[in-house]
């Protein structure tokens, strides 16, 4: 580092001396954000720009929602309704959304071998069982570094609601694929606008400052972390004073619009998830919690389907209008179902074998079932569709290499969705 300082001529000795005290600490000196060698294979026609992805924490009843069963004798207090879909059937529950069936595609034939709670998610959001060596990334990361860099300032892989540990992050990928976390649709990203004393020449001098301090390191060693690290701070700089930073200001939409999405936080955090890709942003991952219905199924289902009812039809509609739901894919996943018969709490219990979830926009065909399951709807009677199945149709519809392995650090070989298989049916 000093051999370095000595080369600086008496003014740039002088800006060293005046900002090292308020350098940022220790990060790389390139940045890592180039696209890797092989990401010409990611098909540059695919039809998904875009993910909008709804977790519904907990397990969703598929038989008081999307795959009821109106003969039989134990349904329970939910009627059937038509909607915009021939033939396609929903709870009366979900009555906005039943005007949009004709854009949603809905999978009747899930299936998964995992039914707690923990290992459910992280094999929903990974296709891979959770195991104690490793981290498996989620499909934002695999998105991001797969395709490199996004045309926003924005980060291209972002997460509103729920908790930051949630799985599917960027595992044993690069640090900076991670999703950035927000707690909720008004936090914004923390710490995004310089100092009123610091501007923008202040702030491209102390990025130089830290490649500065890190040269000789850098020169030694190698360190992809480090390197990671240095992205980090590069994009903040970038963020500062970015016009896309007006992505989370939700008070730029019309009344008109808002009221589209409802009142709740979830409806808000749908509103700023389309923002946030009209801004750049490819995925983005919101968390509707709450549909572990072991007690009082009914009348938690009430509140629980008119959020989403409202909040994802609003999105739908949204989307539409601006031109943004073709290359834009809103995927509805949860990590297991619920048993029809109900328990001595007025609840039902998890069912990881038959449960539903749901795709709509970024080229899937619209108005369509897939799958069905049996009187009860306690199995797969037709068409069953794994976890690594529906990854790998989402994955697909982005044009990700599904069968490219790629190798952790200790050298394992993994896909972006396992083995799993499209349903290439699903889309137009």
């Amino acid at each position: 580092m000093y051999e370095e300082l000595h080369k600086l001529d008496e003014l740039s000795r002088r800006k060293f001396l005046q900002y090292s005290a308020k350098a940022l600490l220790g990060v790389g000196l390139c940045s890592v954000g180039q696209k890797p060698a092989w990401a010409s294979e990611v098909n540059p026609s695919a039809s998904t720009k875009n993910v909008i992805y709804v977790f519904l924490q907990g397990g969703m009843s598929q038989i008081d929602t999307f795959d009821l069963k109106p003969d039989w004798a134990q349904q329970g207090p939910v009627e059937a309704i038509a909607s915009s879909a021939d033939g396609i059937l929903v709870s009366h529950q979900l009555p906005n959304l039943a005007r949009h069936m004709d854009k949603i595609a809905v999978i009747r034939s899930m299936q998964s071998h995992q039914g707690a709670h923990v290992p459910g998610q992280y094999f929903l959001h990974t296709s891979y069982e959770e195991r104690g060596g490793i981290q498996h990334p989620g499909l934002g990361a695999w998105l991001m570094q797969m395709s490199g860099e996004t045309k926003s300032t924005l980060p291209g892989n972002m997460r509103i609601g729920g908790s930051s540990n949630t799985p599917g992050r960027a595992g044993f990928l690069a640090s900076q694929y991670n999703p950035l976390h927000l707690g909720n649709s008004g936090m914004g990203i923390p710490h995004s606008h310089a100092h009123h004393s610091v501007d923008a020449q202040e702030i491209q001098e102390r990025l130089e400052l830290v490649k500065l301090l890190d040269l000789s390191f850098h020169r030694q060693y190698s360190a992809k972390s480090m390197a990671a690290h240095a992205e980090v701070y590069e994009q903040a700089a970038k963020i500062m004073g970015s016009e896309d930073l007006k992505a989370f200001d939700l008070g730029q939409e019309s009344p008109k619009t808002r009221a589209l999405y409802g009142t709740t936080e979830f409806g808000k955090s749908c509103l700023l998830a389309r923002r946030l890709v009209e801004h750049g942003v490819r995925f983005v991952e919101l968390n509707l919690q709450g549909w572990d219905t072991h007690t009082d199924n009914h009348e938690q289902l009430k509140l629980l389907n008119r959020t989403l009812d409202e909040s994802i039809a609003g999105l739908l509609e949204d989307l539409q209008q601006r031109g943004l739901l073709d290359e834009t894919m809103v995927v509805i996943g949860t990590e297991f179902g619920r048993t029809p018969d109900m328990n001595v709490n007025g609840g039902r219990d998890h069912q990881p074998q038959a449960f539903t979830c749901l795709l709509a926009g970024g080229g899937i065909r619209g108005g369509q079932v897939y799958g069905a399951t049996d009187e009860r709807s306690a199995n797969v009677t037709e068409n069953a569709v794994t976890i690594p199945d529906f990854n790998a149709t989402i994955a697909h519809g982005l044009g990700l290499p599904l069968d490219k392995v790629v190798y952790s650090p200790s050298g394992r070989p993994f896909q972006v969705a396992d083995k799993g298989r499209p349903v290439t049916a699903l889309f137009a």
